[in-house]
């Protein structure tokens, strides 16, 4: 992503915001596999609510027929060929009709909701799987700006939102459709002039839902953005609760989570109270029908035609036209809860494929050649970097041969950190190259160049499972002699074979039931055990006790024997055996040389020296003043 156009919150609520037609996109997108169980519900769908329209209209003609002899006995789109003469054959005739037409029904339901079901279910699990690959493979400043709480939000609740309409108010929106062309050809066909009177509630419907759903739509997008947010500050609280504890700040974070909690149930509600407006009008708009049919069929029947009406109108007739305006009163009051969830699954989606759009640049071009057979020679090519439109790297240049140790030091945010990251790729440099053996890192795959390198930083995430399962992450098909080994080297094995289970022994989720110094250690053996040419230390020990930094010392000293090794320190004991240090200020290598050399120059390296000897009455006020106003001005992220 270019330095002019950085990912923030509001970018990305732009790729939101351009999403046109999610619903439509989504199922172009996702679901081809099953596809034919969609047309299958679909299909069930239509034949549910034709046979829902069969039984109103059998009786309407037994009574006209049978019971009352007004007319003919004939059904609509049936010979008069299959009809039987006689009265008793004509009525157990209907009734085997409706009961072959009801048990059909009863079918076509069960198959309706099984393949409706299976297919959204099916969708749900491509949707929810795309959108984690993807979230996997954006750019690193997407991960800076978006909270935890927020992608769960996405991962969850709104594929389950997707889900639910597309479980159920999909399949009835499709019945609904049905069933108002159903019964307006039926009606049609016995009745043109009372259907007209039946059916003008349908376009003023129509025109109340469009109604509804202009104002609804905002609406639900705030909800579901309000429960990102929500789900953001529980997340962090629970991760947090041991700060919460121990400075006795539960009583701020009751009212930090209420006031989110508030939010949410202010926006549910003014969606909640739209819906109070709309789902009784509606439902008042469609009873205005049933009564209108009745009062106008009634006054036909009884007195002759009303107004402008022609024809007669028949006892049976008329028990079908109520009939059926009965059964497009409660359809049609549940529009409110279609369009609801239509409105909220819609905002979920815009979302989810906002998400999906957000373009990557930290990509391999389609002829990146892999990296083989690392030897680990590094060059910083005269590199600059910009983090915010700010430079965090300004003329880098040096160049590292294999097996050398190079230790990195300098004040917070001097640009350390971001070296490693621009090796590893999780950068793109603004100007000049980074190489590996030669090989500019944008011209390589990314896997081979990762997979080159080992990484241990400050805090190390280790996956809830055993110390086993979390030393051979990523180098799965290892043994438990080669897991040991790793072990050893890292000086995790004494430590691990005093744990309860040894290397069985469950860590819990983030490691929780290992010291900072264990976590450290088995992270150092998992990147041991993976073999990389390169390896990466980013303040490894400095969170831990001096007996741990010891231990760790001493396997950093141990890996950086026959590999190259990039060491980032604030301890500066840490690098005081390096082959070179690269001493940094302000993004620029302002020193370099070994510790003898650094100290003889007696410059920034020799007064951090000084600060970590604990000799600061020797310090010089400049320096003094430099380190008050990089503190003041320090940014974590840049470091």
């Amino acid at each position: 992503m270019s330095t002019d156009q950085q990912l923030d919150v509001e970018y990305i609520e732009e790729y939101r915001e351009d999403v046109d037609r999610p619903l439509w996109q989504l199922f172009q997108r996702y679901g081809h596999g099953s596809r034919r169980w969609f047309v299958l519900g679909i299909l069930a769908s239509i034949g549910t609510r034709f046979a829902s329209l069969v039984p109103p209209v059998l009786l309407g003609v037994a009574i006209d027929a049978i019971f009352r002899e007004d007319q003919a006995f004939n059904l609509p789109a049936v010979p008069q060929s299959w009809l039987p003469e006689a009265t008793m054959a004509q009525f157990w005739f209907i009734i085997g009709v409706m009961a072959v037409v009801m048990i059909g029904q009863a079918l076509l339901n069960f198959v309706r909701m099984s393949s409706l079901n299976l297919f959204s279910h099916r969708v749900k699990h491509e949707v929810r799987t795309a959108t984690y690959q993807r979230m996997q493979r954006l750019d690193m400043e997407f991960f800076n700006e978006v909270q935890t709480g927020e992608l769960m939000s996405i991962l969850s609740n709104d594929t389950n939102r997707l889900e639910l309409f597309l479980d159920n108010m999909f399949g009835e929106s499709i019945q609904l459709s049905v069933l108002i062309v159903g019964i307006s050809l039926v009606l049609f066909w016995f009745n043109p002039q009372l259907a007209l009177v039946t059916l003008v509630v349908v376009p003023l419907a129509a025109v109340f839902t469009y109604w509804f759903m202009r104002l609804a739509e905002q609406r639900y997008t705030d909800i579901r953005q309000s429960v990102g947010d929500l789900n953001s500050r529980l997340e962090n609280n629970l991760n947090g609760i041991q700060v919460i504890k121990a400075s006795n700040t539960e009583d701020y974070e009751d009212e930090r989570v209420r006031d989110h909690s508030y939010t949410y149930f202010r926006l549910d509600w003014l969606a909640l109270r739209l819906n109070f407006i709309y789902r009784p009008g509606l439902q008042a708009l469609t009873s205005l029908s049933f009564i209108a049919t009745f009062i106008v069929g009634g006054v036909w029947i009884l007195d002759g035609p009303p107004g402008p009406l022609t024809g007669d109108l028949t006892v049976g007739t008329l028990v079908i036209f109520l009939l059926l305006t009965q059964r497009l009163v409660d359809p049609l009051a549940q529009m409110s809860n279609i369009v609801d969830r239509y409105e909220d699954a819609r905002a979920s989606t815009k979302r989810i494929l906002g998400i999906m759009n957000l373009p990557i640049d930290i990509e391999e071009p389609e002829d990146a050649a892999a990296l083989g057979g690392v030897d680990g020679e590094v060059s910083f090519d005269d590199i600059t970097f910009a983090y915010d439109r700010q430079n965090v790297l300004e003329n880098v240049d040096f160049d590292v041969e294999p097996g050398e140790t190079v230790g990195l030091v300098g004040p917070t945010g001097a640009g350390k950190t971001t070296i490693v990251k621009l090796l590893l790729r999780l950068y793109d440099v603004d100007r000049g190259a980074v190489r590996v053996d030669g090989r500019d890192v944008r011209e390589v795959t990314l896997s081979s160049l990762r997979d080159s390198m080992g990484y241990v930083g400050q805090e190390n995430f280790l996956f809830d499972g055993s110390v086993e399962e979390n030393i051979a992450y990523g180098s799965f098909d290892t043994d438990h002699d080669e897991v040991v080994e790793a072990a050893r080297r890292a000086q995790a094995h004494q430590f691990i074979t005093n744990l309860p289970e040894g290397y069985g022994t469950q860590v819990g989720e983030r490691g929780v039931k290992l010291s900072g110094g264990q976590r450290q250690r088995v992270a150092i053996a998992r990147t041991l055990l993976q073999q990389p040419a390169i390896m990466i230390f980013d303040e490894a020990t400095s969170a831990v006790d001096t007996e741990t930094e010891m231990l760790i010392q001493r396997s950093i000293d141990d890996i950086a024997a026959d590999r190259t090794t990039f060491v980032i320190a604030h301890r500066l004991s840490t690098v005081r055996d390096a082959d070179t240090i690269l001493v940094l200020e302000d993004g620029e290598i302002v020193e370099r040389g070994t510790h003898d050399e650094l100290l003889a120059v007696d410059g920034l390296y020799a007064n951090l020296w000084r600060v970590q000897a604990g000799e600061i009455g020797k310090l010089p006020d400049d320096f003094v003043e430099q380190a008050s106003r990089r503190v003041a001005q320090q940014n974590v992220e840049t470091d």
